[in-house]
């Protein structure tokens, strides 16, 4: 069985495929796993970390914001986007794979138009509320549509049901009690306040996470993990250092998480992004959050994903413009002391959990593979 797998471009597209191609391996050792991506994006370090053939083609997105800069790269993006499909026809009959599986991003375009129109067995997976335009173009050539989330299905032109699968996540999430975790960080039964906003942090989310400390500093109610990112970690420590708050065992400020196994578990309410992977581990972890969704992604959707998450009664949402020291003061203090409500949302964040979501996208590609 020869699975290949394309998408890149950002963590959200390649890790998915990296969880179902791990758990294909997993049930079946001699599986072959190839990919393909972009050279000069993530997957050209992860994919290859993971011990999978990674083969490349050159191939560009389009800017949707009219400049005379943006126009020259729009040109460049057509003359790719012929290239690339003649590259990625080239590298399809060269690895005759038995299942062509695209997460998205615009490498997967190529990818999968040319191996429908060359008959192999093809399935696409979109991990957001909102698709994405790669996914909406694709839709009603491939064999297979897979959605993380069912709000998706409206926007998106359909020749057969598609397959509701959620998004695969990282499973030591849920390996870890919430009574574990609280003793590995050393925390008595005070709530857990969890916040960050990305690997290389959002300078909004850290203007506005310094009022909330300010806040509850010295309050002694609160624990508080705050991840900067990598851009503001210093400016952030300089800045508590300024308005005179002293970090202690109560409050905890990192760079990175690294243990988000544990803080997650150990965590009372979440602040954070709402980028589709993260909000799929938020579920599967029954947590409460307040959600700022970054509104510099395409087709605003991260929005859309919050909003699922908000009208299943999971969380509360802030637009970014919307976002202040006091808006977020308002927001936390709302509910952080308010354990009923947190049990609720909490409730419902498992409701909407989808904890098979490896298994799921393992059957779509099964029942591709044995009908090839």
């Amino acid at each position: 069985m020869h699975i290949l797998f394309a998408g890149g471009g950002t963590a959200g597209h390649i890790n998915p495929a990296l969880a179902v191609a791990g758990y294909i391996k997993e049930k079946h050792p001699d599986a072959k796993i190839s990919y393909i991506g972009t050279a000069d994006k993530l997957e050209a370090r992860l994919v290859p970390e993971k011990g999978y053939n990674f083969r490349t083609i050159e191939v560009a997105g389009f800017q949707r914001k009219i400049t005379p800069k943006n126009i020259i790269k729009n040109i460049s993006a057509v003359k790719k986007m012929f290239t690339s499909s003649a590259a990625a026809k080239k590298i399809l009959k060269e690895l005759n794979p038995d299942v062509v599986v695209g997460t998205g991003g615009y490498v997967s375009g190529p990818v999968l138009r040319s191996a429908a129109k060359l008959g192999f067995k093809t399935a696409i997976h979109e991990q957001n509320a909102f698709p994405g335009v790669t996914t909406k173009m694709l839709c009603p050539e491939v064999d297979a549509v897979m959605l993380a989330m069912p709000e998706a299905k409206r926007y998106l032109n359909l020749k057969k049901e598609p397959v509701i699968t959620g998004n695969p996540v990282r499973t030591e999430l849920s390996k870890i009690s919430r009574e574990e975790a609280r003793k590995k960080l050393n925390l008595d039964d005070r709530p857990l306040i969890l916040s960050f906003g990305g690997s290389l942090g959002a300078r909004p989310i850290n203007e506005a996470v310094e009022g909330l400390i300010k806040w509850h500093n010295g309050s002694g109610k609160f624990y508080h993990i705050h991840a900067t990112g990598k851009v503001g970690y210093n400016t952030f420590n300089n800045h508590l250092k300024e308005q005179g708050i002293t970090l202690s065992d109560e409050i905890t400020v990192r760079e990175y998480i690294d243990d988000m196994d544990v803080c997650m578990a150990a965590a009372d309410l979440v602040i954070c992004r709402a980028g589709a992977i993260t909000l799929s581990e938020l579920c599967v972890c029954s947590k409460p959050s307040v959600l700022i969704p970054s509104p510099y992604v395409a087709e605003n959707h991260q929005y859309h994903n919050a909003m699922t998450l908000k009208n299943a009664g999971a969380a509360e949402v802030i637009e970014e413009k919307d976002l202040s020291r006091e808006s977020l003061i308002e927001v936390v203090s709302g509910l952080v002391e308010n354990k009923p409500k947190l049990k609720k949302m909490s409730d419902c964040a498992s409701k909407a959990a989808i904890g098979d979501a490896n298994e799921r996208i393992y059957n779509v590609i099964m029942r591709l593979f044995t009908n090839s």
